[in-house]
Order: structure tokens, then C-alpha cells, then sequence
């Protein structure tokens, strides 16, 4: 099972380097390269999120100064409890994304075995023949909005988990389960509710039309 979980997760980063305008051919994609590129993406996103969230502790520093040097109002109290939400919410996303990042060396040592390097590619190539059929059943059961709509790094934690529900014929509760891991450690806490909202809806979905 640690294996899947791996392949998984490599078939994410590796997705996430390709692009979704064209249709790559798979024997030309170089997962060392992909990784090492997913490596240098992700580091850049989360520098400049830890940078915003410094941001925000320093307004919300701010205004906790200014509310204590001045008679406060309740719009006072409001606007630091709104840049410490924000500033907090920021660095959770950050520290998770860190720590998902810290696991990349093991991983790119781990994508030279075989059968995990196989299992990733699989899912890869899963997911780019069927890519416009896979998006077009998660925009059914997207509820007032769209797929396009949700980051990337989200929609393809959604392709996979439909991969593994369609094609790989893994248990809904260990895709669900799956799913959202990848969600705690690449996405937010939005993220990680809606990618488990669509999947349940998808799946329930398919349940009933095979019935």
C-alpha cells in the first residue's frame, strides 16, 4: 500500500509539469526531469506564500499597536482578527507545503525502482488519454462551479482519484482516503472539503448509472 501512496504521489508532480493545452506523447516525458522541475515549482510557491504571511503578521502587528496607542472599536478588533485568520491560515498552507516538499529527495531516490516508477507512469498516462473525458465527469457533479475553475494541483488530485475509481478498480474508500492525503500536504483546507465533496458526488453518481 506505502507503494500505491508513492506512485500516487510521484504521478501528481509529474502531472503537474505537463501541460494541459497539448497532449504530451508519454515516452517523451522524463519523470527525473519532471521531478526535479515539481521540486523548483513548489519551492518558488511556497517562498512567496511564507512571504505573504509575513506580510499579513506584520499588518495584523500593526493594527494590534495601533488599536492599544488609541481607543479601539469593534471594526479595529475585526480588521486584526481578519490579518491574523489570514496570516495563520497562510502559514499552515505553508508548513504543509514545506513539509511535502522535504519528502521530494526520498522520492526522486524512490522513483529509480522500478515497479514504483512503473505505478506512476501508469497513472500519468491514465490520466492524459482520458484527460478531456475524465474533466468533462467531474464538471457534472460539480456543484455551481467548475473544474477549471480549481487549481491545478486539485484538479489532478481529482483525475487520479478517478483513475483509481474507473480504471484501477481501487476501493472507494482508499481513493477517497488517498485523495485527500495528497490534499493535507499540497493543497488547503478549501481544497482538501471540495476535493472530498466531488469525489463522494462522483462516485455516487456512478453508483447509481450502474445500477
Amino acid at each position: 500500500m506505502q507503494s500505491r501512496s508513492l506512485s500516487r504521489e510521484l504521478a501528481l508532480l509529474v502531472l503537474g509539469q505537463v501541460s494541459e493545452q497539448n497532449q504530451p506523447k508519454l515516452e517523451k516525458l522524463a519523470m527525473d526531469g519532471l521531478l526535479q522541475k515539481a521540486l523548483d515549482s513548489l519551492m518558488f510557491h511556497w517562498r512567496e506564500a511564507l512571504d505573504a504571511s509575513a506580510s499579513e503578521l506584520d499588518q495584523a502587528q500593526q493594527h494590534l499597536l495601533d488599536s492599544e496607542l488609541q481607543e479601539s472599536d469593534r471594526a479595529s478588533h475585526d480588521t486584526v482578527r481578519t490579518h491574523l485568520r489570514s496570516a495563520l491560515t497562510g502559514a499552515e498552507q505553508v508548513l504543509n507545503g514545506l513539509s511535502a516538499s522535504l519528502e521530494l529527495p526520498r522520492l526522486l531516490l524512490l522513483s529509480d525502482q522500478e515497479q514504483i516508477r512503473f505505478d506512476a507512469m501508469q497513472r500519468v498516462s491514465l490520466v492524459l488519454e482520458a484527460r478531456d473525458h475524465i474533466d468533462t465527469q467531474l464538471d457534472a457533479v460539480m456543484e455551481n462551479w467548475r473544474l477549471s475553475r480549481l487549481p491545478r494541483i486539485d484538479r489532478d488530485i481529482l483525475r487520479l482519484a478517478v483513475v483509481d475509481l474507473t480504471k484501477l478498480k481501487t476501493p472507494a474508500a482508499v481513493a477517497f482516503n488517498e485523495a485527500v492525503e495528497l490534499a493535507n500536504r499540497y493543497s488547503d483546507e478549501q481544497g482538501r472539503r471540495m476535493i472530498n465533496g466531488v469525489l463522494r458526488r462522483f462516485h455516487n453518481s456512478a453508483s447509481t448509472a450502474s445500477a
